[in-house]
């Protein structure tokens, strides 16, 4: 493992910022997490670990030592009559795995296709896509704990999976090192989400994985193109009463009396839809991506989405909370 002082992170993360970290180092073993930790305490400073840089947010300068996880692997542990057990290091990529399951003939995680990121990044986010969500594919993980100095396991109920939430959200006493998945036998596609009932017949994981690709292209810009983390605000979950006085509002009831509203056309119902703050922007076809149009830094991106933030409470009594990880 080689530390590298002033370690460039702009080519780290999809909303292509520029930034800096005070150490960072590539790993690929969890003796180089181990030893990395031991030199953030040396340097009194955090340790922050990245994995394909799709949810954060980086400042100009961290001053942390950063871990760029990179390790690699991925097998199918076993099946039986209820399920498929798999199993991945935490810097593979998201994409690539499930790809690689299709191909296999294994099916389950398809509607979470072409997520960018790894699969480190996967159960922090909880991430959900068409209608599954990551906690239902879930069967545990190996996570380093850096208070104790040992390994852990941790099953579902464990990492407190909700919305878009788990425990790694609200503590960096963990660090990912591979994931278990546990996916259902005998498979069933899952296409009652908006966009996929066009799927007629007896769709497979590979016909469905196809569709959720289209979908996403015509959704969603592409980072390689235009910068941006994917969806930069929740979609609120509010108590019935609240949704009511905004009648004309996309919204989805959870089941427990609250109602699920699409962020989205709350932030487009503002005007703030292309609306700029540097090169730091809300994008022009889907309201909930802040953008990087070129040379945008961390405080562009910072004032503009503080913008839609004071807007959307300020119309409709409503407070977003930032997607991204800022680090």
């Amino acid at each position: 493992m080689r530390i590298v002082p002033e370690l460039d992170l702009t080519a780290h993360n999809t909303f292509g910022l520029k930034s800096r970290a005070a150490y960072g180092a590539r790993i690929t073993s969890l003796d180089q997490i181990v030893a990395l930790r031991a030199f953030a305490a040396e340097q009194r400073l955090p340790l922050a670990v990245i994995g394909g840089g799709s949810n954060v947010l980086l400042r100009e300068e961290i001053d942390s030592v950063v871990a760029l996880m990179t390790t690699k692997g991925r097998s199918i542990l076993g099946l039986d009559k209820d399920r498929v057990l798999v199993r991945a290091m935490a810097g593979e990529d998201w994409p690539d795995l499930v790809a690689w399951l299709v191909g296999q003939g294994i099916g389950g995680l398809e509607n979470l296709s072409g997520i960018p990121g790894t699969v480190g990044a996967a159960p922090v986010q909880n991430i959900s896509a068409y209608g599954v969500e990551l906690a239902e594919r879930f069967h545990s993980l190996t996570a380093y704990d850096r208070v104790e100095d040992v390994l852990v396991t941790l099953d579902r109920d464990a990492c407190g999976f909700g919305y878009r939430h788990s425990i790694f959200k609200a503590t960096d006493r963990y660090v990912i090192l591979d994931v278990t998945l546990s996916l259902p036998r005998p498979w069933k596609p899952v296409i009652g989400y908006k966009g996929l009932e066009t799927l007629s017949g007896r769709p497979d994981a590979d016909a469905v994985m196809k569709r959720v690709l289209e979908l996403r292209r015509e959704k969603l810009p592409d980072w390689r193109l235009i910068g941006n983390a994917g969806s930069f605000f929740h979609n609120p979950v509010v108590a019935a009463s609240v949704a009511a006085r905004i009648p004309d509002a996309p919204r989805y009831p959870q089941g427990d009396g609250r109602i699920k509203l699409a962020a989205g056309w709350l932030i487009e119902m503002c005007g703030l839809k292309a609306a700029r703050e540097g090169s730091a922007g809300v994008h022009d076809d889907h309201a909930l991506i802040l953008v990087n149009h070129g040379g945008a830094t961390f405080s562009d991106v910072a004032r503009m989405a503080a913008r839609v933030r004071e807007a959307v409470n300020a119309r409709f009594g409503i407070e977003l909370v930032q997607e991204p990880r800022t680090i």
